[in-house]
């Protein structure tokens, strides 16, 4: 198995330590370990290692799912990577952009093909995924609300597109990081039936990456299987981590609402910026990130990120990593004083350049 470089990663780790501001981090701002109890006992293994009985059927109901069908991980990452060398072994489609690593893991276990989502509004071609879907498709993956855009998919795009999976025989991979960061979240994909599998965890909508922490609801045979190879990962989820993200879960509806209005508070400020330089961007509708294009007068994205980074300590990230040079990804769910000094100092890095 050869796997490429996550081009998005390697650029963070290049430029990220050095500079004064990340205006690229993809989540809300981080919440602080305070506001919870940080003492979950003894710090063994969590047993058994799927995770918590009693937690994991309340995170399961939530996808109308048993606890049998939901396993814990390590974050959303772990779930997708299990996600991937549980069920793909012939073929997969891929809706682009999207994440790096859902695009990238399943190209190095078998062939792939990718489906761009249809410009210039970033939306769902059901149409086109489904001419992509071949008889022995095993996975089709999509991330909704998408990243890098900030778009979501309706519920009956993505219910058609279900359908169309199911009556192939094809599981159906939602990455739904962000959903409920959405004012009127819809129905995750695990619920709609056989062969519907959420992933998800904390770390984007709740704000809380530091925990490791995520899940994966699907059918009994995925779960399995992704049990299977969880012991030759990780073994079991962050003990710590399940501590204190079952109390964020007991209160999400507090949290979820702080962190969409902060969220909805820093868009603002973003479309205002955006006027006052006559940028175009994606419009994202949900979550924390969008699409912008490239100034006129730079090669690309990477050429911007880059030329900016030096000028003025200020992290994007380029398109390239998304393989949409045109643009590149701006995150805007960091503390608003933060956003405010990173758009002033893109703001005279473009008066320097116009």
């Amino acid at each position: 198995m050869r796997i490429e470089p996550f081009a998005l990663e390697r650029w963070f780790a290049e430029v990220e330590a050095d500079a004064d501001i990340m205006l690229a981090e993809s989540g809300v701002r981080p919440l602080d370990a305070g506001r919870f109890d940080t003492d979950p006992g003894e710090l063994g293994y969590v047993i058994p290692t799927a995770g918590d009985p009693e937690f994991r059927e309340t995170i399961g109901a939530h996808h109308d799912r048993s606890a049998e069908e939901t396993v814990f991980t390590c974050g959303t990452q772990e779930a997708n990577f299990l996600a991937f060398l549980s069920v793909v072994d012939s073929h997969a489609v891929v809706v682009t952009p999207t994440y790096g690593s859902l695009s990238a893991i399943p190209a190095a276990l078998a062939e792939t093909t990718d489906v761009p989502l249809s410009d210039p509004d970033w939306t769902l071609d059901v149409e086109s995924v489904a001419e992509a879907i071949r008889p022995d498709t095993d996975l089709v993956v999509v991330n909704n609300p998408n990243n890098p855009t900030g778009r979501s998919h309706d519920e009956a795009s993505m219910r058609a597109l279900y359908e169309v999976c199911a009556d192939n025989g094809t599981y159906l991979l939602c990455d739904e990081v962000y959903r409920l960061l959405d004012e009127d979240p819809m129905p995750p994909v695990a619920s709609f039936g056989r062969y519907g599998i959420s992933t998800a965890g904390v770390s984007k909508s709740f704000g809380l990456a530091g925990l490791r922490f995520g899940w994966l609801c699907g059918p009994t045979a995925v779960v399995a299987a992704v049990e299977n190879w969880k012991d030759y990962t990780t073994i079991s989820p962050s003990k710590f981590g399940q501590h204190v993200a079952r109390q964020a879960w007991d209160r999400r509806e507090e949290l979820l609402a702080e962190n969409r209005e902060h969220a909805a508070a820093n868009r603002e400020v973003v479309v205002e910026f955006l006027e006052e330089h006559d940028l175009s961007w994606s419009a994202p509708d949900c979550g924390t990130n969008a699409f912008v294009e490239v100034p006129e007068g730079f090669a690309g994205g990477e050429s911007f990120c880059r030329s900016l980074v030096e000028a003025e300590s200020v992290v994007l990230a380029p398109g390239e990593a998304f393989d949409r040079p045109d643009w590149f990804r701006i995150g805007f769910g960091l503390p608003q004083e933060e956003l405010v000094d990173g758009l002033a100092r893109v703001g005279s890095f473009l008066q320097r350049h116009a």
